[in-house]
């Protein structure tokens, strides 16, 4: 949120020469967080107003470009007009306009000076907002209006540089900063200086409504207020005051009647919506929308409805998106002089998920679903009406339209100490109550039947935050100020170091980032669409899913049941950001609910849960077990005077995963099987004795086109919790005797894993054989059709003394005999 320092002072009676500074340390102190102050004074040099005498048009180059002569009084000494440059076209000869001439420094440090371009002399420069610090808007530069100054005077304080401008960063409880109205009040309770609420204004009575409107869901929308205003110029323009506010606080200027709306929005926070009443057709109706409807909203997209969404219909159907934006059908056009405005109340939660299902984030969604006030609507639509009509000459029409009925806020008690008993100090007699009464809340004290005193407060109804005891405590305790509250840091008990799950879990941390992986913290949800691309039947656990009430994206609202959606969106966005070569993984938590996932109780927190509840909420929770996985594209080894290069393969997937056996402490057992979203001929099944803890290799053809990953894209996937954890460390126990090496080739069918063979020939070599490493292998006509040779390097060695050459030949043909046995194995010559 960004305000200008003067238009907060303005409900404020405050000294003039409080600075910018004073304010945001007052913000600081009572919780709320200021992330810049920004002074405009950053203009040196002679700034002026000057008058267009002339424009001559250039019509030689590619762009608009126009020499213009502006008169500036005596600013330039004997030259009473300055000949300047200009690109921009939204201007006329007598406009009045802001000129810096040479020698004056703007912001960024850019120096104006007299030089020759276009073929003309240009002696200074025609200003735009943007380039003097007064907003993002440059595609124009900035028109005075007319009358407002003389050509010399100076431009600084008419265009307001001596201002300054705060930004806050506003939490989600507290929508009502979203406004002067809430900040000022802030303000006020910080500093002890009145206040003047600006939305406290006379409302006169209506004679009917202006249009007939009905709610058929009142829990969408709590209260509607149409104000017709007629006989608008749509030509007048907006005053300079309300453009420069807009600006500053990141508004764009567009016409009067959108400006006006913009401007009440962010005085009393309340958003308005204004409509062209010519274009509506018949009566009003708001509704939950019809499933497969359509609307074209104001950026000229054409939208699906969902029957979640809210919307305002008229005879026609759907003409708004209720909070979130407007339909082109209705949209105030540069004709348009019969202005209905609106001003609603809408259900957050629905104005939230609408946000994030049309991707349309905005100023008036923003504060939609953090919540408004709904008292505050008529006097909205009030002030709006009396802008259109001092500003644009309109005429405000007797009838006002205010159906719905807010619900009132409910009274909360708690005894008057409990804030001094939540901070730890003593609050002087009659602090409570007085803080309570500045935010808002009427207040009532009594005593209990046990003679403790009791507070109870009313909240007021821009604060529905206000719900519980430890919201009033909170609120008490800021405008205290938090300084105020001791800190003493509690006593560290000894030490017992890290849990061996936690080193565990930083050792393979270790272990795959010195092998070459980077870790990754992946969105933690993902969408069922992403499961459908994975190919999972089904049947298969990993399609049992949690969907989150509030997810902040429609299409990922699910809690993720594998690691690998997020490891390859990670992997995919790198990609098309230029990154080609990748090795990223993840150690986090997955949630596996059951086939009949208990509900968990609502316990309330008014008292501590029973046992009962405690039992049903641990019933309710899924399997939460934590996972590490893996994801490679790209070049595994780069090309370089050292060799030559290779892709990442399937092969890497699986050293990945002993990789992270290896820093566990276990051992895994490598077979061949066929798991979505892995290709069938490449994927591994990683098992501990009998336990199935994972997979790897290469993803399937048809994942990687859904998901538009590098061609031959690898990952993988192991149960982290399933992995045996063991106090065992063994020291590695070196022989200073040495080895015999024999190699040995084995022909068996080709459908024999070689892990297996391996696994056999190992059992077979006895304590002897210390290591067996595949090397080689081979299919061909020397070994015969069907037929593969594997060719193993065996390392014999004895731990108490030098090995005979006889007694190692004796242990590989033991291994042999053994390969012979399980596989029908044939010694190839």
């Amino acid at each position: 949120m960004r305000i200008p320092v003067s238009w907060l002072t303005e409900h404020l009676d405050i000294a003039e020469d409080t600075s910018a500074e004073t304010l945001a340390e007052a913000f600081v102190r009572i919780g709320l967080e200021v992330e810049e102050v920004t002074h405009l004074s950053s203009v040196q040099g002679p700034l002026v107003v000057g008058r267009v005498a002339e424009i001559e048009e250039l019509t030689e180059f590619k762009k608009p470009i126009r020499y213009c002569r502006v008169e500036v009084g005596d600013a330039a000494g004997e030259q009473q007009s300055q000949n300047i440059i200009c690109g921009a076209t939204n201007f006329r000869e007598g406009a009045l306009v802001v000129v810096a001439l040479p020698g004056t420094v703007l912001p960024g440090g850019f120096e104006i000076t007299s030089r020759k371009t276009y073929g003309r002399r240009s002696e200074g420069m025609i200003c735009s907002m943007r380039e003097l610090g007064l907003g993002e808007d440059h595609e124009g530069i900035l028109v005075l209006p007319a009358g407002s100054a003389e050509p010399g005077d100076d431009a600084s304080e008419i265009v307001g540089l001596d201002d300054a401008v705060i930004e806050l960063a506003v939490t989600p409880d507290r929508g009502y900063c979203f406004s002067v109205r809430g900040l000022a009040r802030e303000l006020s309770n910080a500093l002890e200086v009145p206040y003047g609420d600006p939305a406290v204004r006379s409302v006169p009575e209506a004679d009917g409504p202006s249009r007939a409107v009905s709610i058929q869901d009142t829990s969408a929308c709590s209260r509607f207020v149409f104000r017709r205003v007629t006989g608008v110029d749509p030509a007048a323009p907006t005053p300079w005051w309300m453009r420069r506010r807009l600006a500053l606080a990141g508004i764009r200027s567009i016409s009067l009647a959108v400006d006006v709306t913009n401007y009440v929005m962010l005085e009393l926070g309340q958003p308005l919506h204004a409509w062209d009443a010519t274009k509506l057709a018949g009566d009003v109706v708001v509704r939950r929308a019809n499933d497969g409807e359509e609307l074209t909203t104001l950026d000229g997209v054409e939208r699906v409805l969902d029957p979640d969404d809210i919307v305002i219909c008229d005879d026609s159907g759907p003409v708004s998106l209720a909070g979130v934006m407007g339909g082109a059908t209705t949209e105030i056009g540069v004709d348009s002089h019969d202005v209905l405005l609106e001003a609603a109340n809408w259900d957050p939660a629905s104005i939230a998920r609408m946000i994030r299902r049309h991707k349309l984030p905005s100023e008036a969604g923003k504060r939609f679903e953090r919540g408004v006030d709904p008292a505050v609507a008529p006097a909205a639509t009030e002030m709006a009406a009396d802008l259109l009509v001092r500003h644009g000459e309109g005429i405000i029409d007797a009838g006002r339209t205010d159906v719905g009925a807010p619900s009132a806020p409910a009274p909360v008690t708690m005894p008057l100490a409990l804030p001094d008993k939540v901070a730890g100090i003593y609050y002087e007699r009659g602090v409570t109550a007085r803080r309570l009464s500045q935010i808002g809340c009427r207040i009532e004290v009594s005593t209990s039947d046990e003679g403790v005193g009791l507070v109870t407060a009313t909240p007021p109804s821009w604060r529905p935050d206000l719900a519980q005891p430890a919201d009033l405590v909170e609120e008490v305790l800021r405008l205290e100020g938090y300084h105020t509250i001791p800190s003493v840091l509690p006593s560290a008990p000894a030490g017992r170091g890290l849990e061996e799950s936690q080193r565990r879990r930083r050792a393979v941390s270790r272990a795959l980032a010195h092998d070459g992986y980077v870790e990754v913290l992946p969105f933690p949800f993902t969408g069922e669409d992403v499961l459908d691309k994975f190919g999972l039947a089904a049947g298969d656990p990993r399609r049992r899913t949690l969907s989150v009430l509030n997810g902040l994206e429609a299409e990922r609202s699910v809690l993720a049941t594998t690691l690998l959606p997020g490891l390859l969106d990670s992997l995919q966005r790198n990609v098309s950001r230029g990154q080609r070569d990748l090795a990223l993984f993840h150690i986090g938590q997955v949630v596996l609910p059951g086939e009949k996932q208990a509900e968990a109780p609502d316990v309330g927190v008014t008292e501590p849960p029973s046992e009962e509840q405690i039992a049903a909420l641990h019933a309710a929770l899924p399997a939460q077990p934590t996972h590490v996985a893996a994801v490679l594209a790209g070049r595994r080894e780069n090309t370089g005077w050292w060799g030559q290069g290779r892709d990442a393969g399937w092969a890497d997937a699986i050293r990945a995963a002993h990789v992270v056996a290896e820093a566990a402490g276990v051992e895994l057992t490598v077979t061949a099987d066929d798991l979505a979203p892995w290709h069938p001929g490449r994927c591994a099944r990683f098992q501990v004795g009998e336990t199935v803890v994972g997979h790897a290799g290469e993803l399937h053809p048809k994942v990687v086109d859904a998901l538009e990953l590098p061609k031959r894209t690898c990952a993988m996937e192991l149960d982290f919790d399933a992995l045996p954890l063991t106090d065992e460390r063994p020291a590695p126990q070196v022989s200073a005797y040495p080895p015999v090496l024999l190699d040995v080739a084995l022909v068996v069918d080709s459908a024999v894993p070689a892990s297996e063979l391996a696994e056999v020939v190992r059992s077979g070599g006895g304590a002897l054989l210390e290591d067996v490493r595949l090397f080689d292998v081979y299919t061909g006509d020397r070994v015969g059709e069907g037929k593969k040779s594997l060719a193993f390097a065996l390392r014999f060695r004895a731990g108490d003394r030098t090995l005979k050459q006889e007694e190692a030949i004796e242990a590989r043909d033991a291994a042999v005999d053994a390969a012979k046995k399980h596989f029908d194995a044939a010694l190839r010559a």
